[in-house]
């Protein structure tokens, strides 16, 4: 991956450098096979994450990039990209580890509908099968790896000849900005109930009769909101701190740490919305998708600009 003009000085990493990388792909492992046994039992009904269709694509999106990254920081190559990773990944981790911790034990105390792999349901009553152990344990790992790269960080030498920073300022722009749109999209729903048309037999007219639908992210109680919160913050710093991280490769881990993260979510509304009746995609579902292929093209970009500054 690095560029012969970068200039680019390796040395070797710390050994907590390297449990970094293990850690990413046990995470990575472990989230992958959570999506294939039962995920949880809602209402007597039971929800598998892979299942439905491209169900099990959808949910390999964060794991496989999960263990291509921690390999690569397990073998000691270019081993900030892979801290930069991590550190983003597992701030972003947190608030989805307390929402995961809510849906499996606290859910049923203020029943809601929601919208659990693909299917609309009540959450009258919840049980957990391997499925959540699994996630949790992986959204557990990550954020624990991230904490492990931060403290890892300034024991980890890797410099370049600073061929990315005449881009820095345009691309922490945009990611800022990016950042703001994916908050504002994580606030609601990524796939929705639409409102019924039915006749008023009283004046012979269609009317419009609202659907309860899923809860909007910043609308649940408790750890579920605390979760929200925390990873709408990390949503924006990342966003602003990937495109000051040095060197250059190290952008381009801390923009894939986001990028695959918000594609996820984005896909995961398409995904509910292909694969039941009842639910239509959004504007803030397009929205997370949009954001996700945008933050891909700015991990690209810092991938790629290697101008000399001046």
């Amino acid at each position: 991956m690095p560029a012969p003009g970068d200039g680019l000085v390796v040395g070797d990493p710390p050994g907590t450098a390297r449990a970094v990388g293990v850690l990413l792909v046990l995470a990575g492992l472990a989230a992958a096979a959570g999506l294939f046994p039962t995920y949880l039992v809602v209402g007597g009904q039971e929800l598998t994450l892979g299942g439905g269709p491209g169900g099990a694509l959808v949910g390999l999106v964060v794991p496989l990039t999960a263990v291509a990254v921690g390999a690569g920081l397990a073998a000691g190559r270019v081993p900030r990209l892979g801290l930069a990773y991590a550190g983003v990944g597992g701030a972003l981790a947190l608030g989805s580890l307390l929402i995961e911790v809510y849906r499996g034990s606290s859910s049923t105390v203020r029943p809601g509908v929601e919208v659990l792999a693909g299917e609309r349901v009540l959450t009258s009553s919840v049980q957990t099968g391997a499925g959540w152990w699994l996630q949790v344990a992986a959204l557990a790992l990550t954020v624990v790896a991230g904490a492990l790269a931060a403290a890892s960080w300034n024991r980890t030498v890797m410099e370049d000849r600073g061929a990315l920073d005449p881009a820095r300022p345009g691309l922490a722009g945009a990611a800022v900005v990016l950042g703001v749109l994916t908050v504002l999209c994580l606030a609601l729903p990524a796939a929705d109930v639409p409102d019924r048309l039915v006749d008023d037999p009283s004046t012979g007219l269609e009317v419009v009769v609202e659907q309860q639908g899923p809860q909007a992210l910043l609308e649940r109680p408790g750890l579920a909101l605390l979760g929200g919160l925390l990873l709408a913050g990390a949503v924006l710093l990342g966003s602003v701190l990937a495109p000051s991280l040095r060197p250059r490769l190290a952008a381009v881990g801390g923009f894939l740490a986001v990028a695959v993260t918000v594609l996820a979510a984005g896909l995961g509304g398409l995904r509910d919305a292909v694969a039941s009746d009842e639910l239509d995609w959004t504007v803030p579902g397009a929205g997370l998708l949009a954001a996700g292929l945008a933050y891909g093209l700015l991990t690209l970009l810092a991938w790629r600009l290697r101008r000399t500054p001046s």
